[in-house]
């Protein structure tokens, strides 16, 4: 019985997800130009990653484990102060 909800449960989650292509609502309007463009992008432009958002890596991988160096900045938390009782004077 567990099984048969479950698988249920399952199923209907898959079928959540909509088919159809994007599009706007009646009413609305694609966003404003950006500052210095005349012309608005295409929903496709937006939509495509540019060169700088994934860098090439640069840096070559280790291929084998090396000690690691002293860490002059791997420095335990400060000690947090704590309230003070109130002390009858």
């Amino acid at each position: 019985m567990k099984k048969a909800v479950i698988a249920l449960m399952l199923l209907s989650l898959a079928a959540c997800g909509q088919r159809s292509a994007l599009g706007l609502k009646p009413g609305q309007q694609m966003p404003p130009a950006p500052y210095g463009r005349q012309d608005k992008p295409a929903a496709a432009e937006l939509l495509t990653t540019p060169t700088i958002a994934i860098p090439e890596r640069s840096v070559e991988l280790r291929t084998r484990s090396e000690e690691r160096q002293d860490d002059p900045f791997d420095l335990p938390p400060p000690e947090s102060p704590q309230p003070e009782a109130d002390k009858p004077e």
